[in-house]
């Protein structure tokens, strides 16, 4: 994939954090994320994310009135899902090439739930 950014594209190594801003897209029995995280909504670009390298999981979960947990991604795993992590600033970027449930269901439910199963939680409220 070839862009033109102004930032310089996130190494395969890079960790992104994904903020959990709603309780259900944590199963809190078995402290994994759920794949409704991952979901685009509409007039998304992107699935917003956070550069792990200029912020700590508590940063990032501190940017939010209410964040229920914080779940991290490494970039090569996004991008063995045909996906990319595109940064458009010096702590964020936007998980790219995700299609719109409305467009297709099956593959963004698909994608989703790849994304949720690579994720970690790395944050909860209760670790403050």
């Amino acid at each position: 994939m070839t862009t033109n950014y102004e930032f310089e594209p996130l190494p395969e190594s890079a960790i992104v954090y994904r903020a959990l801003l709603r309780r259900q897209w944590i199963d809190e029995g078995n402290n994994l994320v759920v794949f409704s995280a991952y979901l685009l909504r509409p007039n998304e670009p992107g699935l917003s994310v956070t550069i792990a390298s200029v912020c700590s999981p508590e940063q990032c979960a501190a940017k939010f009135q209410n964040c229920y947990g914080v779940a991290s991604l490494q970039v090569g795993q996004i991008r063995e899902l045909g996906l990319d992590a595109i940064p458009d600033s010096d702590s964020h970027a936007q998980i790219v090439g995700l299609p719109y449930v409305k467009d297709d269901r099956d593959r963004a439910e698909r994608l989703a739930d790849l994304l949720a199963e690579r994720s970690r939680i790395v944050w909860t409220p209760s670790q403050t």
